[in-house]
């Protein structure tokens, strides 16, 4: 059995992998993370190894020093003693997300390229690749919990709210009208975006969604082709078995 651990701003992503298959899932907020609730959580399992990707690296050595611990064995840790099996054409290659690379080779492993992959998580990162497997970059934007907390903290009188879905389109109060701005403009952007893209690397471009929000926009889309919310979990699962396949 093995352990993918996807670490990110807002929470720490856990998949249990059996016989190849994503057999359970769970997650730690970022903030809240300790390895007795992570013991605790793994107790009912039979894990006997683990990768991590994370872009968070003080949590990333916690995550490590207490798995090493609870399995008696070092995890695999992408970018360090792992790594993601793509063609990066980045200017400067080291400077790509771990995940965004994850997402990317899962992305043209399970579903073909050329392809966009959406990540609506604490950020929203859209990465390109081409026919040719190559990962060509990308676009990072703010998340849009982020964007809906700069809008009520650098503002006198906008009011702190929860993400939700909105009730209308042409709000009729404060809290509604900015969350049709956030959803109805985020998936707005969404779907320009898809279409130049497009239009650079060829009309038949396959589009996955994945990430934390990833549900609540893809109502407002037209484009998307599949939403795969383990998508990060999985590409972990593929590359751990692609270094140690006999």
């Amino acid at each position: 059995m093995l352990l993918a651990v996807d670490i990110g701003n807002t929470n720490i992503n856990f998949g249990i992998f059996k016989n190849k298959k994503l057999f359970e899932r769970f997650f730690i907020p970022t903030k809240k993370y300790n390895g007795k609730r992570l013991k605790d959580l793994l107790s009912r399992t039979e894990i006997d190894k683990s990768i991590i990707c994370s872009v968070v690296p003080l949590t990333t050595k916690l995550v490590a020093k207490d798995l090493k611990r609870i399995l008696n064995k070092q995890p695999h840790i992408l970018g360090k003693n792992i790594f993601v099996p793509i063609k990066n054409l980045y200017r400067q290659p080291k400077q790509v997300g771990q995940d965004r690379l994850v997402n990317a080779y899962a992305g043209i492993t399970l579903y073909g390229s050329p392809l966009i992959v959406i990540d609506f998580g604490t950020a929203v990162t859209f990465d390109i690749i081409s026919k040719n497997k190559e990962y060509l970059g990308g676009m990072i934007l703010p998340g849009l919990e982020i964007s809906l907390t700069a809008l009520s903290e650098k503002t006198a009188l906008l009011p702190k709210i929860k993400l939700n879905k909105p009730k209308e389109f042409i709000g009729r109060d404060t809290k509604n009208s900015m969350l049709s701005g956030i959803v109805y403009g985020f998936a707005a952007l969404t779907d320009a975006l898809i279409k130049r893209i497009k239009e650079n690397i060829g009309k038949q471009a396959k589009v996955i969604g994945t990430g934390g929000n990833i549900n609540l926009i893809a109502t407002f889309c037209q484009s998307f082709d599949r939403i795969d919310n383990a998508l990060t979990l999985k590409g972990l699962h593929l590359i751990y078995n692609r270094e140690n396949r006999p």
